[in-house]
């Protein structure tokens, strides 16, 4: 046996949108039982995941050493997926440290750091790139690989980097909710001619499991998932396949992005909600998501689809491929077909895929 196989799972981050699938995907054959680190023990999804089976709740907040000690021990492994719209950058950093260095301290074997790109370095540190919930996890990714080169036979450990969830093209309050107009379901949002590299939530839940099921070959492992990388304008191309409904991709300049009035009301609120606004390191919303969008219109980020083949063959590969999927599991669970689905007057919140976007931007560290 590998002597960094582990059993019990540590899961700061799961009942958020990633979470739920990637602990669902866990504890799916009862192989490993998962412990699960939330604020509040009675909410919808907590009750959720504890419904799965081999599932335990921690009610606490990752942002108090106690509680993260509890959390550790016990366990030997641990995916750690911080909220960085709950943090800001600046406390995001700070907490993904300690996280680390509490979670060697008490005896994990395997760690797992939930990541997004370092997307200011990746486009040579130029400024127009710069993402703060993106590079506030990318610095401490490269930072926990960096740890492992000296830690990786007391706890190996390894990075899983996803990216926007093809679940947000059709959810409301993201940056890409899209509308209906004259019987049109539209994306206005300034892409350009670039493209996205959407990930599925149900893939993540593969990939992670992947990453604890081989701990020797993901030992120090940054991996990059996505679906593809996405234009708009095919998106919307396979949105109307598959529905039967007209849609379509608008490229839209900064300006008019931000003076839509789902934007215009947050555009100048710290991007991570419980960030100080008057911090000069607080980034704000329309800051952050500026850098989020020349990211994509511009290429800077890619990934190694031959990898992602070998790893998971059976891996969604392509926009048609997801909306099929989720038009037709949509239907089986009564949520309605897709193009129902984003009619803006069957939205509630139970629709909005986003946990930080679900609790309207509100809620204690």
């Amino acid at each position: 046996m590998s002597a960094h196989a582990t059993s019990t799972i540590f899961v700061i981050g799961g009942t958020g949108a990633q979470g739920i699938p990637i602990v669902r995907a866990l504890v799916a054959d009862k192989k490993y039982s998962v412990r699960v680190l939330t604020r509040d023990a009675t909410s919808a999804r907590a009750q959720a995941l504890l419904a799965l089976g081999n599932v335990s709740i921690l009610e606490g907040s990752f942002a108090d050493e106690d509680v993260l000690r509890e959390g550790f021990r016990g366990c030997d492994g641990a995916f750690i997926n911080i909220d960085g719209f709950n943090t800001g950058e600046k406390t995001e950093i700070y907490w993904a440290i300690r996280s680390y260095e509490i979670a060697i301290e008490e005896g994990i074997k395997f760690f797992v750091y939930g990541n997004l790109d370092y997307a200011l370095k990746k486009s040579g540190y130029d400024s127009r790139f710069r993402t703060g919930h993106y590079d506030g996890k990318g610095r401490m990714a490269e930072w926990v690989l960096f740890q492992n080169e000296k830690n990786r036979d007391r706890m190996g450990a390894a990075v899983f980097t996803s990216g926007p969830y093809i679940e947000m093209v059709i959810s409301p309050l993201t940056p890409m909710t899209p509308t209906v107009e004259d019987g049109v379901v539209t994306w206005r949002v300034p892409l350009g001619e670039g493209a996205v590299p959407h990930v599925a939530l149900e893939d993540c839940g593969f990939y992670v499991r992947w990453l604890f099921d081989h701990p020797e070959r993901a030992n120090g492992m940054d991996l990059e998932v996505a679906i593809e990388h996405m234009t708009y304008t095919d998106m919307a191309a396979a949105f109307e396949k598959v529905t039967g409904h007209p849609a379509q991709y608008i490229d839209t300049d900064l300006e008019t992005y931000w003076n839509n009035p789902d934007l215009r009301g947050i555009a100048d609120h710290p991007a991570g909600y419980n960030a100080d606004p008057n911090d000069k390191s607080t980034m704000s919303f329309r800051d952050n998501f500026t850098g989020f969008w020349n990211v994509w219109k511009h290429g800077i980020i890619t990934r190694d689809y031959a990898l992602l083949d070998e790893i998971h063959p059976d891996r969604i590969r392509s926009a048609e491929e997801w909306f099929r999927r989720e038009d037709q599991l949509g239907r089986e669970l009564g949520k309605g077909s897709l193009w129902e689905r984003v009619q803006p007057e069957n939205w509630s919140m139970d629709s909005a895929v986003l946990k930080s976007s679900a609790d309207l931007r509100t809620g204690t560290l």
